[in-house]
């Protein structure tokens, strides 16, 4: 995996999105519900829970607001029925792209999702037309850009947790994991006093496309479309380096 680093795209998008603070607190709060959807509203044993509601915290989001979410995606509070609709399809020059939507007006967000890929030379497939070519992994990022960490040690704490695999990539460690063992290992490693940068049970490619310079750019204006919907949780795609 190393040269592909799953870490730079996510750096892009944090850098390109969310300019404005109610932007920023509707992202947190979708971020928050899926996670207390997925795996319960207890941050104690949810690592995705607490990682979104830590993230939310640091953009100052309110309390109120964090407990809002939680409730709302573990049943306790009536609000907006939000529906999670995942998108496949290819982008130009044929890069895989797959779009998890978490939206209250899902024929809204299809004609909008729709648009984004047929004005960006892109298309929508069927379901399954391209998650075959991804895995499901969680996903585990350690910062360490004053060289403070050692990569052996860091590596068997790893591996002894139950991760997978340690890439070493431009100041960072990124770690897999399989999504089973995802809650132990960053349970070990905040244990350990390590901080975590970012965490997540996310899709990684198998394969990633290099395309042309043209097809390149209608893919990052397709990505930069997609990220400013409001709908949009998460987009993956298997282009190469994404800058």
């Amino acid at each position: 995996m190393a040269g592909h680093s799953k870490w730079k795209n996510i750096q892009r998008r944090k850098n390109a999105q969310d300019a404005k603070k109610g932007k920023i607190f509707m992202r947190h709060a979708k971020d928050i519900y899926v996670a207390a959807k997925q795996g319960g509203g207890d941050i104690t044993t949810n690592a995705s829970l607490r990682l979104a509601v830590d993230k939310a915290k640091a953009d100052n989001m309110p309390n109120h607001n964090i407990d809002r979410a939680i409730k709302k995606a573990t049943g306790t509070l009536d609000g907006a029925n939000f529906e999670e609709i995942t998108y496949e399809g290819y982008g130009p020059g044929g890069a895989a792209v797959i779009v998890n939507i978490l939206t209250d007006n899902k024929n809204r967000t299809a004609a909008e999702i729709r648009h984004a890929f047929k004005k960006n030379g892109g298309n929508l497939g069927e379901n399954g037309s391209v998650a075959f070519m991804f895995d499901r992994k969680g996903y585990i990022v350690i910062e360490n850009e004053d060289g403070a960490i050692d990569e052996d040690e860091i590596t068997l704490e790893a591996i002894e947790a139950g991760a997978d695999d340690i890439v070493v990539e431009e100041g960072v460690y990124e770690i897999f994991t399989s999504p089973e063992n995802f809650d132990a290992v960053c349970t070990h490693l905040r244990e350990n006093d390590y901080t975590l940068a970012d965490a997540e049970v996310t899709l990684i490619p198998q394969t990633y496309s290099k395309l042309a310079a043209e097809d390149t750019e209608k893919m990052m204006n397709l990505i930069d479309v997609l990220e400013d919907n409001e709908d949009v949780q998460d987009i993956h795609h298997n282009l190469e380096d994404a800058e």
